[in-house]
């Protein structure tokens, strides 16, 4: 009940306050330590593949394994000081693996340049929040990269830490995102990456797969709840669900395209190189800045949804 009780009291802060910048991020911590074994498993391993895969398979204990216990060990700790102080620690804690409000905040950044006319600084603005390259992007293709990144993480920062914490509160919160965290920084599947990130990769696939489908499903019925077209985001969804080299990546994506009614993915540039991509939805009008403002309402929509939903399932088991 009390983990419970955290997970709602940080919905409720991130809602309100987004992610506090002046704190430095446990998934910052987690960012910088998986650079650290990045660079010590490419210095002991070389160019050997079967090295760097086995590699790959140590640096995933080494990041779970302490991003899973130390939250645990600490709010043990805490409960044995005091219930509140663990109360207060965990929720603090699922206030910050949530992310809905920064990201809304960031993606209309990229909103607020495009209406000033400035596509430089909406490049810039949507290159903090997608990996591909933003340099040669136009209008159209800087507002679906943002709105594709809201999609998504519709699922990857919003709906899946938070059935992560309902199931096994924080700690299990920080254990997914230490797992979401390696796949974004390792899981490519690129030359650089392709062995030493598989299990990082395939365990963020394995972890995402339900949250992702469960997400898309919440944002269909959001849709019709926001009044955008329901109808077609489940018609899109149906078909273009599985448009995407990650099994769960379009899932949410394809909604999204479908609700709002344009036309998303396609060839993007990662790294200077670029990668052929199948499109998501249909173009039935043109894309405009508007929509990165639409998405952040679906975005807003699904959390909520995904919150009265794990909630409610989350209280019924503990009564029952």
């Amino acid at each position: 009940m009390m983990s419970l009780a955290a997970c709602g009291t940080g919905f409720i802060l991130d809602f309100l306050f987004g992610d506090p910048v002046w704190l430095m991020h446990p998934v910052r911590l987690i960012g910088a330590w998986i650079s650290f074994l990045e660079k010590r498993a490419r210095k002991l391993c070389g160019d050997s593949d079967k090295k760097l895969l086995a590699a790959g398979v140590v640096l995933c204990v080494l990041v779970i394994l302490p991003a899973f216990g130390i939250p645990w060990f600490l709010l043990y700790i805490a409960g044995y000081i005091h219930p509140i102080l663990e109360f207060i620690l965990e929720s603090f804690w699922c206030y910050q693996l949530l992310a809905a409000k920064s990201l809304k905040q960031e993606s209309r950044k990229v909103y607020t340049e495009l209406k000033k006319g400035d596509l430089p600084g909406a490049r810039k603005a949507v290159s903090m929040i997608v990996g591909r390259d933003t340099d040669r992007l136009d209008e159209a293709g800087v507002t679906k990269a943002a709105v594709e990144t809201v999609a998504e993480n519709a699922s990857d920062g919003v709906t899946a830490p938070l059935l992560f914490m309902m199931i096994g509160g924080a700690p299990l919160g920080f254990f997914y995102k230490a797992v979401n965290t390696m796949d974004s920084m390792i899981g490519y599947k690129d030359e650089k990456y392709l062995y030493l990130g598989r299990l990082a990769a395939k365990l963020d696939d394995v972890l995402n797969y339900i949250p992702s489908r469960v997400s898309a499903v919440l944002m269909i019925i959001s849709a019709y709840l926001l009044g955008m077209n329901g109808k077609n985001a489940g018609r899109i969804y149906r078909r273009d669900r599985m448009n995407h080299a990650s099994p769960n990546s379009a899932q949410t994506e394809a909604v999204c395209a479908g609700a709002l009614e344009i036309q998303l993915a396609g060839d993007a540039v990662y790294f200077g190189k670029l990668y052929k991509k199948k499109y998501i939805g249909d173009a039935i009008r043109p894309v405009e800045a508007e929509d990165i403002v639409r998405a952040g309402r679906l975005l807003y929509g699904t959390a909520v949804l995904s919150f009265l939903l794990f909630g409610a399932i989350k209280l019924l088991s503990l009564i029952t």
